[in-house]
């Protein structure tokens, strides 16, 4: 059971990673200021954000307090939805490849997925497949970065 929740994790995880890059977020800054972009990368600590009014910038990942989806106009709960059959999709091919399965299960004793495997309300969200909310983590974001999680992905593809 923790390796299909894992799985189910990795799953939507990849999912996110994939469907909803492009996506203008509204980023809450410590110091009260926000800034609304698209979140194009993770890495060593540091947020890289386009923005239309500051074009590509980079932010110290302490310095984000939160990332949260941005809701447009014509934008409905409906619309925001992650495809659920896309979903199960990916997943049914990633236990269906033992090497994935492998690479998965090696992701158990990760302390960054730990972290968010015990977190209440990322599991929430994972159960049910709210990918707005795991994109809204910054933890999930930093996730992304994890080599272990992109070579599952290229595998996947």
């Amino acid at each position: 059971m923790k390796s299909f929740t894992l799985t189910c994790f990795v799953g939507l995880f990849l999912f996110a990673g994939g469907v909803l890059a492009g996506e203008i977020r509204e980023i809450a800054m410590t110091d009260g200021s926000t800034i609304s972009g698209e979140v194009l990368s993770l890495s060593g600590g540091v947020y890289t954000i386009r923005s239309q009014s500051l074009g590509t910038i980079n932010i110290e990942e302490a310095k984000v307090r939160s990332i949260r989806t941005r809701s447009g106009p014509g934008t409905s709960v409906q619309d925001q939805a992650p495809p659920t059959g896309e979903i199960r999709s990916l997943q049914e091919r990633m236990l269906s490849d033992k090497d994935v399965v492998n690479m998965i299960q090696g992701l158990e004793n990760d302390p960054d997925f730990r972290k968010v495997l015990e977190d209440p309300e990322m599991m929430k969200a994972v159960n049910a497949g709210d990918v707005a909310t795991l994109m809204a983590n910054p933890q999930f974001l930093k996730l992304l970065n994890n080599s272990k999680v992109q070579d599952i992905q290229k595998k996947v593809k």
